[in-house]
């Protein structure tokens, strides 16, 4: 592994730096990681909106889908930034895709429910789509953070706990 950071870990720094400059219990409610999160997450969600009001203006395709089609592309893109500029992720990536499809689902369930339900009681698609996003954001940052980027270690190899048994049962 080398030293030197990727040009994503320097964008990562670059949009979170001035959080360092924070008095120390300011910086403990709001670390780098979720201030990165909710950047990516406000960019990542500005696509998904424009996505759906393109959707919306351009096709005739039923409420759920266009929110589907934008909601999914949007948070491609936010696993991709998230993992290479937020959380720096060096982990393998099949278990973490694996389990933000996991925390996709829930996610996308609540988007649509909520919006095409607010819709459907007659508020705006837009103003439904960012009252869902608050749900999502709260819910994803968490899972995000806690299980589908923590790098987890390695397990030992065999032969180093064997080792170690060897070691203890001479001493």
């Amino acid at each position: 592994m080398t030293l030197e950071r990727t040009r994503a870990e320097r964008l990562g720094d670059l949009l979170t730096a001035w959080v360092d400059r924070l008095p120390p219990r300011l910086r403990r409610i709001l670390p780098r990681e979720l201030v990165g999160f909710a950047l990516l997450g406000a960019f990542t969600f500005g696509i998904d909106l424009a996505v759906l009001a393109m959707l919306r203006h351009w096709t005739h395709l039923p409420m759920p889908v266009a929110v589907s089609i934008a909601y999914i592309g949007a948070f491609a893109l936010n696993f991709t930034l998230n993992r290479t500029v937020n959380f720096r992720s060096h982990a393998p990536v099949g278990g973490q895709v694996a389990r933000y499809v996991v925390v996709t689902v829930g996610d996308y369930l609540i988007t649509v429910g909520v919006t095409t339900g607010l819709a459907a009681l007659g508020l705006d698609y837009r103003l439904a789509r960012v009252l869902a996003s608050a749900f999502v954001a709260v819910f994803t940052y968490t899972a995000s953070r806690w299980w589908v980027f923590r790098d987890r270690p390695a397990a030992p190899a065999p032969a180093a706990e064997e080792r170690e048994a060897v070691g203890r049962a001479v001493s």
